[in-house]
């Protein structure tokens, strides 16, 4: 397994700073936003595309400090139904995607977005339940009509130009949240299709991480390292579901935090055992939304927890046997 981080939390500094911070903590991938909601602080398609002088720069960069891509992310919403909002996410997905081919990378990271709940909606609905019959209806208008369409046209394209994994993260308020949505969607649309799975939006649904990457496998293309903690009094008073702002951390059900201030050494570690279990060999891309903690703090407990419980060796011939 390698080090990773998803580089937005370094937005602020330059490509050449944020990767000498970053080889100094001993990481050697770098997950970079391209567009959509991650920006392209590190790497904009716009210029790379255009300046072969800015590109040879930036593959010298990387080069300078032995840093690998493990994957462009373009994170957003492409079929949102403002078609203006998922027009934009939509080509900043191409443009990232015309950038890996032009990098050789074969991966990319997004959302699967959400549609409205019919043709004349004007913002996402996120169904939850299946009753009252109408938010079936949704689903099926969702799914049917929209988002199954939409990631076969974007998956052709995507494959036409060398990318042949899309890694959708599993998140609340878009269509892929869980296992059972990511499978759903793979199944329709091809193997092309995967996870970029992030254990704190599976924790805080109740989802067990370590059952969740076994049902998934092969289907898991990338790994976010972020935890979740959940707030067992105010849980248990107001259950997962919350809406409260995320510096509301006192009130709130539950609050993303740096690995291992969510959850402990034998947790996480037993997910990391679990990803070697299914052959999964690929990077642990540290990702930091801790309310609590500044970035540089975040980031250096992240990659000194993570250290401890990685495995980065071959396991070698079991000799013992």
């Amino acid at each position: 397994m390698k080090l990773g981080v998803f580089t937005p939390l370094l937005s602020d500094k330059p490509l050449d700073e944020a990767l000498a911070l970053l080889s100094d903590l001993g990481v050697t991938m770098v997950e970079l936003g391209a567009g959509g909601y991650p920006g392209h602080a590190h790497a904009n398609p716009d210029i790379l595309l255009h300046d072969d002088q800015q590109l040879s720069k930036f593959k010298q960069t990387l080069n300078t400090y032995n840093m690998g891509i493990s994957a462009l992310s373009c994170h957003g919403n492409a079929v949102h139904p403002d078609k203006e909002v998922a027009e934009a996410f939509h080509q900043a997905f191409e443009k990232t995607v015309l950038l890996a081919e032009k990098l050789g990378i074969h991966q990319i990271n997004t959302f699967s977005g959400c549609p409205g709940g019919s043709k004349d909606d004007k913002t996402p609905n996120w169904v939850t339940c299946p009753w009252p019959e109408d938010y079936t209806h949704v689903l099926e208008y969702q799914w049917t009509e929209v988002l199954i369409p939409y990631w076969k046209k974007a998956t052709t394209f995507a494959k036409a130009h060398g990318v042949d994994k899309i890694a959708l993260e599993m998140h609340p308020g878009f269509c892929v949240y869980n296992p059972y949505t990511l499978l759903k969607l793979r199944d329709a649309v091809g193997p092309e299709i995967g996870a970029n799975f992030d254990p704190s939006h599976l924790i805080w649904q109740g989802i067990n991480p370590v059952a969740a990457i076994r049902e998934l496998k092969d289907a898991i293309f990338h790994f976010h390292a972020k935890d979740t903690k959940i707030d067992g009094l105010n849980c248990g008073v107001n259950g997962v579901l919350d809406v409260r702002h995320y510096d509301n951390e006192l009130e709130r059900s539950w609050v993303f935090r740096t690995v291992g201030y969510g959850n402990d050494y034998e947790t996480w570690k037993e997910i990391i055992s679990t990803l070697r279990m299914i052959d999964y060999d690929y990077v642990v891309s540290i990702e930091h939304e801790d309310s609590l903690m500044s970035v540089n703090e975040g980031l250096t407990k992240a990659v000194n927890f993570l250290k401890e419980v990685m495995i980065f060796e071959e396991s070698g011939d079991m000799f013992w046997a």
